[in-house]
């Protein structure tokens, strides 16, 4: 193994090691490694890392500009043992990506895509259950779906009201406690789900599909699409509009605006949000107060109540 090879093997495990997935780094890094190789360059370059960046014609600056960040993050990592190594600076591809405004669900949107899944085909089998509980959780607990998707049975806690989410985004692992509705709700897809695996093959997936297997991501969000056209929150061909991940963006504002109406202490309270969402940085949480108007007239408001109150 080469030395770029090598340290790109050194640099990845680390940063898993961290809690990093490194999914597409790894994969466009191996490529980077593989174009240094060809071209019998022994150290990384800023010429040669701007020229791999760009070397798709058709590809949108962003594109570019994202490849030349994992190389900038490698060479960083590289440059500790190899002083030869050249840093790409940050404003040779500069690109600042938009972050997606979420779009924020009424109650009466919840209640009519949860009364569409109860109407998934067929309806007397697990499918609509499944479905349903899985939008409604989503909803009331502010899980990633992968999260959601990944809890096995042994992770529910039905009778404590806790689930335990496993392999989040950042490799740590934290529990998450349910409202008793939720429990009542979860308890009885769980007596769906017991009857069906009594008469078919199930995984240890807590949600599983009508074949009793792990569910898929790709259905998932097909069968959302559909739900959400049939409601009118999508056109028949939009590609674009209120995601799954969406739900998490509601239980976060919602939380929040609870707090301020309530007249809670928001500052001290922000970090217990952050833990429960599963947010490394406070700062991921303090976002939401950008993306919501009313929030941030909340906030707005608290802050110049206390200037008002200094002597």
């Amino acid at each position: 193994m080469n030395p770029l090879a090598q340290a790109l093997e050194d640099y990845l495990a680390l940063r898993r090691s961290l809690g990093f997935k490194l999914r597409d780094a790894g994969k466009y890094l191996s490529k980077f490694v593989a174009f240094l190789e060809d071209r019998g360059a022994g150290h990384i370059t800023i010429p040669l890392a701007l020229e791999w960046a760009q070397q798709d014609v058709s590809a949108q600056l962003s594109t570019c500009a994202q490849r030349l960040g994992y190389v900038r993050s490698f060479a960083r990592h590289c440059s500790a043992s190899d002083p030869q190594t050249e840093i790409p600076p940050s404003d040779l591809l500069p690109y600042r990506p938009r972050r997606a405004r979420p779009y924020l669900y009424s109650d009466e949107e919840i209640e009519r895509l949860l009364r569409g899944a109860q109407d998934l085909q067929p309806v007397d089998g697990l499918r609509p259950w499944t479905f349903y509980c899985l939008l409604g959780l989503l909803s009331v607990a502010g899980l990633r779906i992968g999260e959601a998707i990944r809890l096995q049975l042994e992770d529910v806690d039905l009778q404590a009201g806790l689930l335990t989410i496993r392999g989040t985004k950042f490799g740590k692992s934290r529990l998450v406690p349910i409202h008793p509705s939720t429990q009542a709700v979860l308890t009885q897809y769980q007596a769906h789900r017991e009857r069906f695996a009594a008469e078919h093959p199930a995984s240890s997936y807590f949600f599983i599909t009508r074949r009793g297997n792990h569910l898929d991501i790709g259905e998932i969000h097909r069968t959302f699409y559909k739900l959400s056209r049939q409601i009118g929150l999508r056109g028949e061909t939009a590609s674009q509009g209120p995601r799954l991940h969406d739900f998490r963006h509601r239980f976060a504002v919602q939380t929040l605006l609870q707090w301020y109406r309530s007249g809670a202490d928001v500052e001290r309270r922000l970090p217990v949000l952050s833990t429960y969402l599963g947010h490394v940085h406070v700062a991921d949480t303090y976002w939401y107060l950008s993306v919501c108007p009313e929030l941030m007239g909340q906030a707005v408001a608290r802050l110049e109540h206390r200037w008002e109150q200094r002597p």
